[in-house]
């Protein structure tokens, strides 16, 4: 077997065995992705089967396909750095997010699927008009690729140079490359199809990375060293494993006590699980409800798994690797710990989360372009032109967000909170159009844009007046009125208040603006709430899992 270590920097922590498992596994799965998207003969490209996979996905590759596009470089490296700083806390991100999966699946999906909806402004059309619809697609295209598709790539990128000593800007422009190969000739199905292999792939690397780390701190590499190391990690820093913080700690602004399970982080969970075209795209291509409900349920259970994966190898840099300048090198830091061979296998799981993660976030942006706003301007264009169009707008977010990633997120030391402070500015106000869209009829077209325009402004007046709390003499103002009327409020319950502002902001204005005339063709006839007994199980697991843990670490 040839010595490649040649081809990479004397940096570099890869091996000549790693990197031949890693380009094994990247012809591997490109051909498997050309596989299962290829068409039949005589089959003509159309806009659904490349941007929804023909409505044919399995359960197996909905759950599969969620967690890939959810489990990318932000969760990763972002999560594992907030390990290392905060603690199995932000853990709750992820199994909080198991029970608002099973939420999603029984109320959200069947409203969804008995209506069409092929996207999430395309729900917003069917319920207040193109106004909305336009408004919120292009909010989303403008978040997609300066926020999340950045930093899935920024952070990617700091992993990969991390262990292979490359150039950041050449990983950057390699990872987007690939993934774009990956998916343009099949687009979703291309994804989905091939995600199962992915998160086989993200949770075994992750649970090496995980076992090994804390097999070092135990002193043996076995069982016994695994469960010393998780103990002597709790014994040296208990104050990272409580999940609920109290007031006491420098996090609580972060994740402020018991607001974790009743406040604001319901709102964002359930925005991106929820009504997010990045995520819900997968079950919206499901071949039937309980299929997709199924898909959902699997998902979940990978949830609650994830937290051992993204979180635990960041708190074992507490004692591995101590005294890091940034939080987010820890999982960086944890990988060059690990021998040729399983440092191979764990950088393609995390390289291949990275370029799965960016495939989906593109296909999404492609979706919403094309489907929502090119469509309906140019009613006349063919099928294949559409899908012609969805790749260009694929490559362009790529290239933007390459050239824009490293000024807007390499300045942050924890990427993971300024993507959740950041959305959090107008998630409020989408939950509340969504879910009075879907379930109040009297809701309106002027109170969806109070909602989503109050919810915002709200979201600023908090936000400012918690900078002044800590500058209060900006702009000279040495008492100044806000700092000193209105409270210093943690980002999350900022999220929560803002909610119920929002909310009554739409209903107000929905009741004193009615439509003048019936704009909504969406319709809960033939809509059934009521899941299959598997799927009942899964979600009573689901709690009861969650119960324990809470319990065991509050």
């Amino acid at each position: 077997m040839p010595d490649l270590t040649s081809l990479l920097p004397a940096s570099s922590f890869l091996k000549s065995l790693d990197i031949w498992i890693v380009l094994f596994y990247a012809v591997s799965i490109f051909v498997l992705a050309q596989v299962v998207s290829r068409r039949k003969a005589g089959e003509a490209v159309t806009s659904n089967g490349y941007f929804l996979a023909g409505n044919t996905l399995p359960w197996w590759a909905i759950g599969a396909s969620l967690i890939a596009a959810n489990i990318s470089a932000e969760q990763i490296i972002g999560m594992s750095g907030s390990g290392y700083k905060i603690g199995l806390a932000i853990a709750s991100y992820e199994w909080m997010a198991a029970i608002t999966l099973i939420i999603v699946g029984k109320y959200f999906l069947p409203v969804f699927l008995r209506n069409g909806v092929q996207t999430m402004p395309g729900f917003l059309q069917q319920r207040f008009g193109p106004s909305v619809k336009y408004l919120m697609a292009v909010f989303w295209l403008i978040l997609y690729v300066f926020v999340n598709l950045t930093s899935i790539l920024w952070l990617g990128g700091t992993a990969v140079t991390t262990v292979t000593g490359l150039d950041t800007l050449t990983v950057l422009i390699a990872l987007g490359t690939f993934a774009l190969l990956y998916q343009i000739s099949g687009g979703l199905k291309a994804v989905a199809l091939t995600d199962i292999v992915q998160v086989t792939l993200l949770v075994l690397g992750g649970l090496i990375i995980a076992g090994l780390t804390l097999s070092k701190i135990g002193g043996e590499a076995n069982i016994t060293g695994f469960v010393d190391g998780f103990n002597k990690l709790r014994t040296s820093f208990p104050d990272h494993f409580h999940m609920i913080l109290d007031k006491s700690s420098e996090h609580y602004k972060d994740l402020p006590g018991i607001a974790v399970l009743v406040g604001g982080m319901w709102i964002m969970n359930i925005s991106y699980w929820g009504f997010n075209q990045y995520i819900i795209q997968r079950a919206l291509a499901a071949k039937s409800l309980p299929e997709a409900q199924k898909g959902i349920a699997f998902a979940a259970y990978l949830k609650l798994l994830m937290p051992l994966i993204v979180v635990v190898p960041g708190m074992a840099a507490l004692i591995l690797a101590p005294g890091l300048s940034k939080p987010d090198q820890a999982y960086p830091q944890m990988m060059t710990l690990l021998p040729t061979g399983l440092l191979g296998l764990v950088f393609v799981a995390l390289t291949f989360a990275v370029i799965s993660s960016t495939a989906s976030k593109i296909n999404s942006i492609a979706t919403i372009f094309t489907i929502d706003i090119v469509a309906p301007l140019k009613p006349n264009l063919d099928e294949k032109t559409l899908v012609m169009i969805g790749r260009v707008a694929a490559v362009v977010a790529v290239i933007i967000a390459v050239i824009v990633a490293k000024p807007l997120v390499g300045s942050f030391d924890q990427a993971f909170q300024y993507i959740q402070d950041f959305t959090g500015f107008f998630t409020p106000g989408i939950v509340v159009i969504f879910a009075l869209g879907m379930f109040w009829k009297r809701c309106s077209t002027a109170g969806a844009f109070a909602a989503v325009a109050g919810g915002f402004l709200m979201s600023c007046f908090f936000y400012v007046a918690s900078y002044l709390h800590t500058h209060p003499d900006f702009l000279g103002f040495s008492n100044n009125f806000m700092a000193t009327t209105v409270p210093d409020m943690p980002f999350m319950n900022r999220v929560g208040w803002v909610f119920w502002i929002a909310l009554g902001l739409c209903v107000a204005v929905s009741l004193v603006v009615p439509n003048k005339r019936e704009v909504s063709t969406l319709t809960l006839e033939g809509v059934s709430f009521k899941t299959t007994p598997v799927v009942n199980a899964l979600a009573i697991g689901v709690i009861v899992i969650l119960v324990g843990l809470y319990w065991y670490f509050w």
